[in-house]
């Protein structure tokens, strides 16, 4: 009998715990970008494969064949990114993405300079 008891408390418990889940603390999915682009060779114009996108930190993508990455949902606003790629410098910037609009993101990098 007390184990049914138990079972029957942990699972109004499991049900209260459930019920106050719920997605109003996220945001509508209009509030999200996707973003596309490609990242080239600024003096070739030649795409970079390989090279790594980072946004807002926590999201990365690496370029294909043909420089070319996706991410499918970043959230809107402004959101900083990070491109690296062998034997390139790093660029580092932020833009301005609106909601719900898909946003091309192309980049060309150069060789660092010598010192």
């Amino acid at each position: 009998m007390r184990k049914t008891a138990r079972a029957l408390a942990a699972l109004a418990f499991a049900a209260l715990l459930l019920s106050a889940c719920n997605d109003s603390d996220l945001p509508p999915a209009t509030q999200f970008t996707p973003i596309s682009g490609v990242v080239t060779d600024a003096a070739t114009q030649q795409p970079i494969a390989g090279a790594t996108v980072i946004v807002d930190t926590v999201l990365t993508a690496t370029t294909d064949a043909n420089g070319k990455f996706t991410f499918a949902k970043v959230p809107s606003g402004i959101m900083d990114y990070i491109v690296r790629a062998k034997g390139y410098a790093d660029i580092t910037a932020s833009v301005d993405a609106e909601p719900g609009k898909q946003f091309q993101l192309n980049v060309a990098m150069q060789q660092p300079t010598p010192p």
